[in-house]
């Protein structure tokens, strides 16, 4: 089996990131077939998605050491518990959608997943929405604290 120590994270990093955005735009495409879309672009559903690595050795460990590096250098930060691993919007979607950053962010995973890595996605939805008035028209947007 492949660990993190066993991959090149340039070359795996790359490759992720690619299945990302063809998921993202998959997952766009797919939803205005079925749906017609609407004036935004994207689903109306806001929030978070991301990425979480657990290294399989601890992080005082030489091995756990070397872990750690291979995953910053695929751009991931340590998570608020300080053993696990994220990279947010794994994707780059610059848009507000959940539904667009999971899609994204399950093909990096399952890219992760394949070189034997323990990879999944984990979001969060951001339930506060307002109203913008501007220009004698209002949209519905969410608001970002």
């Amino acid at each position: 089996m492949t660990t993190l120590l066993n991959i090149d994270a340039n070359t795996v990093a790359t490759q992720a990131t690619n299945a990302a955005n063809i998921a993202k735009d998959a997952f766009l495409t797919k939803w205005k077939e079925a749906t017609g879309g609407n004036e935004y672009g994207e689903p109306m559903y806001c929030g978070f998605g991301w990425v979480q690595v657990t290294p399989e050795n601890k992080g005082n460990t030489r091995l756990g050491k070397q872990e750690r590096t291979v995953l910053e250098a695929m751009g991931f930060s340590k998570d608020w518990t300080g053993k696990s691993y994220q990279l947010w919007n794994a994707g780059g979607y610059n848009g507000q959608s959940m539904d667009v950053k999971e899609a994204a962010c399950g093909a990096y995973a399952s890219v992760l997943n394949s070189y034997g890595v323990r990879a999944s996605v984990g979001s969060k939805s951001r339930l506060a929405v307002g109203i913008i008035y501007g220009r004698g028209a209002s949209r519905n947007v969410c608001l970002f604290s």
